[in-house]
């Protein structure tokens, strides 16, 4: 038997809104197309990243990100809804265990051309956990943004 997410608690939630000048189903494309992630799925320019991707419910995502000090950062985790062009549920960890079993979901809202990305990212067992994540996702859409541009 599954057993069930615990309930979020909305001081260890993050939520970011971005809003991109690129239409739904190219962002789409970009959060998760392999080719495309390797140009963004990581905080700074400093940073290699590679990514595998098997986009169906239920399917794995690996993203690994190497640092140029040689440092490997790698996330984890499994599909639990896909809705292209407009939604994604994932499971996130990172392979070390340093966080596991947090949920990330990205709506994508269609702006006339433009979209709106809204993530949230949840069940961060402390709130440095979420900060410090908050971070890295800020650096990673900022890098999103150049690469939709």
């Amino acid at each position: 038997m599954a057993t069930a997410q615990p309930h979020a608690d909305p001081a260890n939630t993050l939520e970011v809104r971005r809003t991109f000048k690129a239409p739904r189903e190219k962002v789409f494309r970009a959060w998760t197309q392999p080719e495309e992630m390797k140009h963004w799925c990581a905080p700074s320019a400093e940073y290699e990243t590679s990514a595998e991707v098997d986009l169906r419910v239920g399917g794995n995502y690996r993203i690994q990100m190497t640092h140029s000090s040689g440092k490997v950062h790698t996330a984890v985790g499994v599909y639990r809804e896909v809705v292209a062009p407009a939604k994604l549920v994932y499971s996130w960890s990172w392979e070390d265990g340093s966080v596991e079993n947090t949920q990330v979901t990205v709506e994508f809202i269609d702006l006339a051309g433009s979209t709106e990305v809204v993530l949230t990212h949840e069940f961060f067992p402390t709130s440095e956990h979420r900060d410090h994540h908050n971070q890295g996702w800020a650096g990673c859409l900022g890098r999103l943004e150049e690469r939709l541009a």
